[in-house]
């Protein structure tokens, strides 16, 4: 290894686990499919599958294998990770989004469809661009066409990170403005103004309402904190409620977790906002959020704090000490302890205490587990207070949480950073001037004052009406070349107060009427 990237004074073990869990990621990549890392070499509480259960973690999850890439970059390591970028752009679908996970051939396994998995390339992408570690491959393509399916298909995604449930997610939020923060940036690189303008007012857009539809104001888990961030704020993926109440809304956990009110569910999906730079660490509304999900997920465990994932999540070991098997309890996860040191990093705090406890958590072949057993001793089950389940291990993902926590700690500031997204969104706060409005989010009310931008997909004139249909107007749709995307903007600020902008389209290409209309009260 490049003494330039050893981090061993940074560990509390000499940098034992440090290395380790270099040569694990890099033991992940197939030989054959370079490129391509799986999520585990190791069968989840194996003795419960059968030969007809294909998938598994020798899958590749797009978000993992960004993971396992950034870390490796985080040891110096540029090949695999720019391997990595190379095979996803030969597997993107045309319409810009990637595959849930897929074989190492790059086939399609599971057809779930997230948001944070389409936006985590263009990171990867970033990251090797700033360090010039692209060669003489350019990704401009691919990170075109994933932009523009992200600003199509968001805010809300058909899964969260977690595989789970749709909905407004934080964590999918930061990933995706800081995905587009990314390529906006580059665009400005290459001299598309035109087309980073229009992404950042994107972003900008997304990041001015994550506490709209992410934040309650009612919640009932701890008494005087009834505002934090919710782990989700679930809608119909297919026909999605643009004007979520994450006070009102319920969600169906889709591990057998039942049914609750969604501003008593909470998970730590919301540090992302900080770890890219989206919200300052002593944001209030964060600073409270922390203090939630403390007092309801957090376990102090023999080596070391640990997290579960969200309250009443349904997929780990059962309480008797029993192997999941389509039910069971959420355990803590180790992944969970280095995000959450990574916010302390950014709070100003030192995170050698979670460096620390994620190496304890190791087994005694250095393996760090996917999940972590929380209850007490069970001697007969095998099961001890703070050592592996019987879930993956190794998971690449804890591996490369815990080389990018060293590597954060040695830089002083989180690897995960998106230092343009933070001067935008913390050190000097952008406004949106913009309300979007997308087949895929047809929002019904805005504010006065605001520029209404609707985005489509095809080329087409916008017949629209501010009298309830007494005058058409015609505004024909703007070409956005560089996406590929269509648009058109209706300042609002001269319209009467109380106006109902009606409208409808006409696509030029098939020379058809939409066939109905939409309607946006503007307040």
């Amino acid at each position: 290894m490049n003494p330039k990237f050893d981090f061993s004074a940074d560990t509390s073990d000499g940098g034992g686990m440090y290395r380790l869990s270099r040569c694990v990621l890099i033991a992940h990549e197939d030989k054959v499919f370079q490129g391509a890392i799986v999520a585990s070499m190791s069968i989840p509480w194996g003795e419960t599958k059968g030969d007809n259960d294909l998938g598994g973690y020798h899958l590749v999850w797009t978000r993992d294998l960004v993971q396992s890439a950034t870390a490796l970059l985080a040891t110096g390591q540029t090949n695999t990770p720019l391997r990595a970028l190379i095979w996803l752009a030969a597997i993107q679908r045309p319409d810009g989004s990637f595959p849930q996970n897929s074989w190492i051939d790059g086939t399609a396994y599971w057809s779930g469809l997230q948001l944070d998995q389409i936006a985590a390339p263009i990171l990867l992408a970033w990251r090797l661009h700033k360090q010039d570690a692209l060669g003489l491959f350019n990704p401009r393509v691919m990170i075109v066409r994933a932009a523009a399916h992200l600003i199509l298909q968001g805010p809300v995604t058909s899964q969260d990170r977690w595989e789970e449930n749709a909905g407004y997610s934080p964590s999918t939020l930061a990933t995706v403005i800081a995905a587009l923060v990314c390529a906006a940036e580059w665009a400005t690189e290459y001299g598309e103004t035109a087309a980073a303008d229009f992404v950042f007012a994107y972003a900008d857009w997304l990041a001015a309402h994550v506490e709209e539809w992410t934040v309650t104001t009612q919640g009932e888990l701890v008494d005087g904190f009834p505002r934090h961030y919710i782990r989700i704020d679930p809608t119909d993926p297919n026909a999605p409620d643009p004007h979520p109440d994450p006070n009102t809304s319920m969600i169906q956990l889709a591990n057998g977790g039942g049914l609750h009110p969604a501003r008593n569910v909470v998970g730590g999906d919301f540090l992302h906002l900080v770890r890219f730079g989206i919200r300052d660490a002593n944001d209030p509304v964060i600073c409270d959020s922390i203090e939630v999900i403390d007092r309801v997920l957090k376990y102090d465990l023999p080596q070391g704090p640990g997290w579960r994932r969200y309250n009443h999540d349904g997929y780990g070991q059962k309480d008797d000490g029993g192997a999941f098997d389509g039910t069971g309890v959420g355990r803590c996860w180790p992944i969970l302890t280095g995000e959450r040191g990574h916010y302390e990093l950014a709070a100003g705090r030192d995170p050698k205490p979670f460096i620390t406890a994620m190496e304890n958590f190791a087994n005694q072949g250095g393996m760090i587990t996917e999940q972590l057993w929380d209850g007490p001793d069970l001697p007969d089950a095998h099961m001890k207070r703070g050592c592996p389940t019987g879930a993956a291990m190794p998971l690449c993902w804890s591996h490369a949480e815990y080389i990018s926590l060293v590597r954060s700690r040695h830089d002083g500031v989180c690897l995960g950073c998106v230092e343009p997204a933070y001067q935008r969104y913390v050190l000097h706060p952008a406004r949106s001037d913009y309300e979007i409005w997308t087949l895929r989010y047809p929002m019904r009310r805005m504010s006065r004052g605001k520029i209404l931008r609707i985005i489509i997909a095809a080329q087409a004139t916008v017949v629209w009406s501010i009298d309830g249909g007494t005058r058409a107007n015609l505004l024909d749709a703007i070409h956005e070349s560089r996406l590929n995307l269509w648009f058109a903007d209706f300042r609002t600020a001269d319209w009467p107060a109380g106006s109902v902008f009606t409208f409808t389209f006409f696509w030029k290409r098939d020379q058809r009427w939409e066939g109905r209309d939409w309607q946006v009260n503007v307040l």
